[in-house]
């Protein structure tokens, strides 16, 4: 009788179950993360970059102040934008 020092067939299974286990998980949380993301995020899949529900939106004119107010254009941006808008 040969001597294997405990490396048989059930030795090959002990090291196969933990990775089907973790790969198992992984794809869990990836499934979950992605399923549950942009309803999370106050968005649901369908209305992706739209218009939010209760938000109202901004005007044209609003958008150009804001943009304005923050420093993202210059001032003659902004006077030949809204002469624009007129």
């Amino acid at each position: 009788m040969a001597w294997t020092y405990g490396m048989g067939v059930g030795m090959a299974w002990m090291w196969i179950f933990p990775v089907l286990f973790l790969v198992g998980l992984a794809l869990f949380f990836a499934v979950f993360v992605r399923g549950v993301g942009p309803s999370f995020c106050g968005r649901s899949p369908e209305n992706d970059g739209g218009p939010r529900p209760g938000v109202p939106e901004e005007s044209p004119k609003e958008i150009l102040d804001r943009r304005y107010a923050k420093g993202e254009i210059t001032r003659e941006q902004y006077l030949e934008m809204k002469k624009d808008l007129e």
